[in-house]
């Protein structure tokens, strides 16, 4: 009997030497994701990351290419290029687009906005390559100012070779870019989440043409606080997904790449979209559009200036952690009139204690241009009139 107990007491540490230990950090990626190639969960408005697996892997996105093409059309209708209410006219090029598609035909009329809610809702390549042309007369021009784009957000591991997502050799981005190029659209274009919260819509809704569009990503009729943003799907992509959700001030982003099924893609993302709600919580310390600081002007539209954050300002927790003392200071930079509002004149950074926490960019409340002469000459008399004006006698 104790010869067994021996031998059983030997083979019991031997075996142990072979026990691989998991961390708590590769326990929660394979209960949370372990379909996915790679996926990342990241905190909008910081842009912390507080899970992912594989971020940086270069793999085909498919139609979450079509983010960043996004990004260009409201980038161009907020400056003017375009407006919503435009009318274009199909081309054969775009008539002729296959796979996910809104079933354009050559010679039709059809507004930007209808093209935007085709791309949006439908993923329609068709859509895609109008805009492209539009824009920039060509697939190819356009793809070229996407990945500058990608350059300017200092994103690293995309490439693209087309505008729609299409699998083509050269063509890859990864899921902490995919999350990046989200947080992009939803923080300083969130005009985005008019289109992608939308669940069913109609287009050629004034038309014998008229066509139902059912929204790709279902996130956003079956999970609370969902309201974007991008799906894909191609054979080499596998199925993906870019998830944006907000509860309680708390917005976060997730990306799922490489699923084998859309089913699977849904639920995983999901679980990251819960790990994130459950376990962290955001302490909002001044809301986007809250007056921070006025500066007084001369020679100028506006006697004063309101400098207010981009976006709302807040930190990131974990539940557990109830211990912080959030202080925050604003920080203003050289400017020159005129003021628009969007223009970045500063920032704010919040603080605990001695440590910097987050920074984030100030704009104006209201646009603020600089008095021409003639203005000026006016202000004079109106302020000799008051007794405003003031004379130096030395």
């Amino acid at each position: 009997m104790k010869c067994f107990v021996f031998i059983f007491s030997i083979s019991f540490v031997f075996c142990s030497l072979f026990i691989i230990p998991v961390s708590a950090e590769e326990s929660v990626e394979t209960e949370l994701i372990p379909g996915a190639v790679s996926g990342i969960l990241m905190e909008a408005n910081s842009g912390k990351v507080v899970f992912s697996k594989n971020p940086d892997k270069e793999v085909p996105i498919a139609s979450m290419t079509k983010m960043v093409a996004q990004i260009l059309i409201l980038d161009a209708i907020r400056n003017g290029k375009i407006a919503w209410d435009d009318v274009v006219t199909v081309s054969q090029n775009a008539s002729d687009m296959g796979g996910s598609q809104i079933y354009l035909s050559v010679g039709e009329k059809i507004s930007i906005r209808d093209l935007f809610k085709g791309i949006s809702m439908a993923s329609a390549n068709d859509a895609t390559i109008q805009m492209a042309e539009v824009l920039a007369g060509s697939e190819s021009a356009f793809v070229k100012q996407m990945n500058q784009k990608v350059k300017e957000l200092g994103l690293k591991h995309t490439a693209f070779k087309n505008c729609t997502g299409l699998d083509e050799e050269g063509h890859y981005s990864s899921a902490y870019d995919m999350a990046m190029i989200a947080r992009e659209l939803v923080i300083n274009y969130p005009e985005i989440l008019e289109f992608s919260s939308v669940y069913e819509d109609y287009l050629r809704e004034d038309t014998a043409n008229k066509f139902w569009l059912v929204n790709t990503n279902k996130l956003v009729r079956f999970y609370e606080g969902a309201d974007g943003l991008k799906t894909g799907h191609t054979d080499a992509a596998k199925y993906c997904l870019a998830a944006t959700a907000k509860k309680n001030n708390l917005r976060f982003i997730a990306v799922v790449l490489g699923e084998e099924n859309s089913s699977v893609r849904n639920q995983e993302t999901m679980n990251l979209l819960d790990y994130g709600f459950n376990h962290y919580q955001m302490n909002l310390i001044k809301s986007k559009g809250d007056v921070l600081k006025k500066i007084s002007l001369d020679k100028a539209t506006e006697e004063k200036i309101s400098l207010v954050p981009i976006s709302d300002i807040g930190v990131i927790t974990e539940k557990s952690n109830k211990k912080h003392n959030y202080t925050y200071e604003v920080k203003t930079k050289d400017f020159q009139l005129p003021i628009k509002q969007g223009d970045i004149v500063g920032k704010v950074v919040v603080k605990d204690g001695e440590k910097e926490i987050i920074s984030v960019p100030l704009t104006v409340s209201d646009s603020v241009y600089q008095l021409s002469f003639l203005q000026l000459f006016g202000k004079s008399i109106k302020d000799l009139v008051s007794g405003n004006f003031a004379f130096s006698f030395e």
